[in-house]
């Protein structure tokens, strides 16, 4: 086993479900993200470059944690989630540069759901990094068999 991925041996690994429930949070945030991409092309086109790179980061770490159960993936998995989540609190209170359109905004439907599934997934991500960090409590040392 790599160092890569699960660090402590005694680390359940994540269940199906939860690596297909990660994934699915992720694509809907790439399809959220989708879904407010045209407007933000037109409005504030770096912000629409940053969505096309969420979008595809969100595509990619959908399908790495599905095939493979590697924390490097779980620690991208993490990025993607956050970042958005980052940036809605950012342009919502302060705003973001050429876009201050949305300070105050907190409520608006689209930015509601990404706030959901990216809190689930982060969640569920931190679970998973949680249990695979190493454990600080180790298992006795094997002792040697007493000679008589």
């Amino acid at each position: 086993m790599s160092a890569s991925q699960s660090s402590s041996p005694f680390a359940p690994k994540p269940s199906e479900g939860q690596r297909s429930v990660v994934a699915v949070g992720l694509l809907a945030v790439g399809l959220i993200h989708t879904l407010d991409l045209q407007s933000k092309l037109h409005e504030t086109p770096y912000l629409g470059v940053a969505y096309i790179v969420l979008i595809l980061a969100s595509l990619v770490t959908a399908i790495a944690v599905l095939a493979r159960d590697d924390r490097r993936w779980w620690w991208l998995a993490c990025g993607v989630a956050a970042a958005p989540l980052v940036a809605y609190i950012v342009s919502r209170s302060v705003g973001l540069p050429d876009a201050t359109d949305d300070i105050g905004n907190w409520l608006e439907p689209l930015g509601v759901a990404s706030l959901f599934v990216e809190g689930s997934v982060l969640l569920l991500v931190g679970h998973r990094l949680w249990l695979g960090r190493p454990s600080t409590t180790r298992p006795p040392p094997a002792t040697a068999p007493a000679n008589p």
